[in-house]
Parts: structure tokens; C-alpha cells; sequence
């Protein structure tokens, strides 16, 4: 028995324990269903599959898991559909940040479209400000409970829509206010990045930070264009890169040149592994990317995507790479430390992130092994007397 095995094969309470970063979370992919059953009495949704939170809550799985796009697709539309009032959003937000810091999630960045919650009668800047209020009071109740959680906002507009450069724009104006970041979403196929250059040409000009997500569903073009034409400075999902790394039969790996390039200027990749799997982008978490992409030290992150549709949280989504892999306290403390260095908030806050709050935290975590080593050869020796 030695310290490197038992002080690194993490219990699931330890995974819970752990200090977490997640870069991929959709405000309207996490809400909880009992939050979705009665906001939608209060505002007067009636549209909900079910009314009882537990049924909700199974629907909600089952249509995601489903294989039908459709059928996924429409799980948003309840979600977003009792997010179209101040106090609905307010309410969401501090409820997302309270159960992230409740899976010890110490930073997040949590991404949500802005126009997608207008139909209230609110306006862009009033979704803003209702979300931003809704997060600073969820950090509030997390340190009330004991723990501490920093959540910024990611402003997201959407592929098919024409108002990429606008809601750019406001995410540039509430940058200093809570909002850290830009990102486009939506379907990849037929939407392609390159439809809201304007957006991102002026967020360069501003020195603003945007992901975007590509190489999800349709592969190497999506990844290349995200990069190469628009400046992305991280990957959402990403996940398609495998498809540019060969694994030879003799174990050896060659890399082609875009994920050489992704590998050697240190490009994060936001992956998801259960949403992957829902998707369609692997097939188990065994065979999920991942494992290679760690192993051949790509800038991998663990996410969550929406944690409402995949059923997960992000401990549980290292529950499963655990499972899978084999990973470790170090291996978490990595991909941790990954998502912490590839943040959109500056450096040195970064950095005090890592120091004082990522690696001490795991430090405790490794070493509680030792104590209960000790306190068993103690009881094995009051035995033997």
C-alpha cells in the first residue's frame, strides 16, 4: 500500500469536496425542475410535459436521451419559456450559482442568450442585469452555507439569429459588471462561425475574450473555421478534434496539423462528456475522447453542458472519468487547473484562484489518506496490548 495509490484514487465525496472549475454550463440547461414547475404557475406557462417535479424530472432525461433532436430541442423550450421575467431570471441565476457551490465548484462561467428572454417585455440590458443580480446573490447564499463559488457570465448569441454584433456589443458594455465573455451557439451545420465576423472583429478590437462553439456536431471544418477566421480563444466542446489524431496499431499516435496546432497554442477545449454522449459525439465514456486528449496533454476541461438535460452535475461527470480512466485527485487537480489558466478573468485572479484556493484544496484532499492510516495502525496497536 503506498501513498501514491490510496492518496489519489478519489471517493465520490472527495470528487464532491474537490475545488472544481467549469467553463460550460447553460443557464437554461440547469434549472431545477421543481424551479421550472413553479415558475410556470406564477407566470402562467402552460405548457409543461408534467406539473410534478420527480415526472418533470424524468421527462426532461428521457427526451434528451432520446436520439430526436426535436425532442431535445423542445426541453429548452420550457426552460427558456419561464425565463421571460426579472424575478424569474433573478431566481435561476442564484439558484445555478448555489447548487454549483454545492458540487464545489469553486468558479464557473455560466452561458445563457440574452435574447432569448425578451418575450416579458424585458429588455436586453434588463435580462443582464437580472441574471448578474441573480449570481451575486446565489455567491452570497453560498457563503452563508459555507462555501465560496466566483460565477461569471457568458453572453450568447445564437448561429441562426442576426444579432451576433449586437448582443457582442452588450457584452462588451457589462464587462467589468459581472459579464466576463462572448459566445455563439446553436446548430453548427449550416450555421457556420464565419456568418458573425463582425462580431467577433469588434470583440478583438476591444480586447474581449469569446469561445465559440464548434467541432461538436460538425467536425474539423467547424473547429478550423472557429479558429483560424474568427480568433476563438477556446473551444466549446471541441470534442471533433479526435478526428485529426491517428492512433496507429502499434499504440504511436501522429497528430495532423490542426490538432497540432490546437495541442501547441494551448486552445482549451470545453468537452462535455454526458451531453457527448446524448449527441452522439462518443459512445461510452470509455471511448470518449477525453482519454486520449488528456494522455496526449491538450488543454482539456471537464464540463457539464446542461446539467437539467444530462442529469449530471460536474462531480459527477469526474465520477465518470474516474469509472472510465482510472483518474486520480491529480488527474482532477489538473483538468481543474486547466480550466482555472483558460478563464476569462485576468491573470493574477487567476493565478490566486490556483494557488490559494485549486492547489491547497487538493493538497488537503491527498493527504487525508495518511491520517486514516495512521488512525488504523493506532487502533491495530491498542489491539495487540
Amino acid at each position: 500500500m503506498t501513498s501514491q495509490t490510496i492518496a489519489n484514487t478519489p471517493t465520490a465525496d472527495q470528487i464532491r469536496r474537490a475545488p472544481k472549475v467549469l467553463l460550460h454550463d447553460h443557464l437554461d440547461g440547469g434549472l431545477r425542475p421543481g424551479t421550472v414547475v413553479d415558475l410556470a404557475r406564477e407566470n402562467g406557462y402552460p405548457q409543461l410535459p408534467e406539473t410534478d417535479p420527480g415526472k418533470l424530472a424524468l421527462w426532461f432525461r428521457e427526451a434528451a436521451d432520446s436520439g430526436s433532436l426535436e425532442r431535445y430541442l423542445e426541453t429548452f423550450s420550457h426552460t427558456v419559456g419561464v425565463m421571460q421575467t426579472r424575478d424569474s431570471l433573478v431566481r435561476v441565476a442564484a439558484e445555478c450559482a448555489e447548487d454549483l457551490a454545492e458540487d464545489g465548484v469553486v468558479y464557473a462561467e455560466v452561458r445563457y442568450a440574452p435574447e432569448q428572454h425578451l418575450e416579458g417585455g424585458l429588455t436586453l440590458e434588463e435580462v443582464v442585469e437580472a441574471v448578474n443580480e441573480g449570481f451575486r446573490e446565489g455567491e452570497r447564499r453560498a457563503r452563508e452555507n459555507g462555501r465560496r463559488i466566483r460565477v461569471g457570465a457568458l453572453l450568447t448569441a445564437m448561429r441562426h439569429a442576426a444579432r451576433s454584433l449586437e448582443i457582442a456589443e452588450l457584452a462588451n458594455r457589462y464587462r467589468d459588471l459581472g459579464v466576463v465573455g462572448f459566445d455563439i451557439a446553436g446548430a453548427e451545420a449550416g450555421y457556420p462561425p464565419t456568418r458573425h465576423l463582425d462580431a467577433f472583429e469588434y470583440l478583438k478590437r476591444e480586447n474581449n475574450h469569446f469561445t465559440i462553439h464548434a467541432g461538436e456536431a460538425f467536425g474539423l471544418p467547424s473547429i478550423w473555421q472557429a479558429l483560424q477566421w474568427c480568433g476563438a480563444d477556446r473551444l466549446g466542446h471541441g470534442v471533433r478534434i479526435i478526428d485529426d489524431i491517428r492512433v496507429r496499431d502499434d499504440g504511436t499516435v501522429e497528430l495532423g496539423r490542426l490538432a497540432s496546432y490546437v495541442r501547441d497554442k494551448r486552445i482549451p477545449l470545453e468537452l462535455c462528456p454526458s451531453s457527448n454522449l446524448q449527441t452522439g459525439a462518443a459512445s461510452s465514456y470509455a471511448e470518449h475522447p477525453i482519454g486520449l486528449l488528456r494522455r496526449l496533454h491538450f488543454r482539456a476541461t471537464v464540463n457539464t453542458d446542461n446539467r437539467l438535460m444530462s442529469h449530471t452535475t460536474l462531480s459527477r461527470e469526474f465520477e465518470h472519468l474516474v469509472d472510465a480512466f482510472g483518474y486520480t485527485l491529480d488527474d482532477m487537480q489538473w483538468f481543474s487547473v486547466n480550466g482555472m489558466k483558460s478563464a476569462f478573468i485576468p491573470f493574477d485572479e487567476r493565478l490566486a484562484m490556483i494557488n490559494d484556493v485549486i492547489k491547497p484544496g487538493y493538497a488537503e484532499l491527498k493527504s487525508e489518506w495518511l491520517f486514516r492510516q495512521t488512525a488504523s495502525t493506532s487502533g491495530s496497536a491498542e489491539t495487540e496490548r
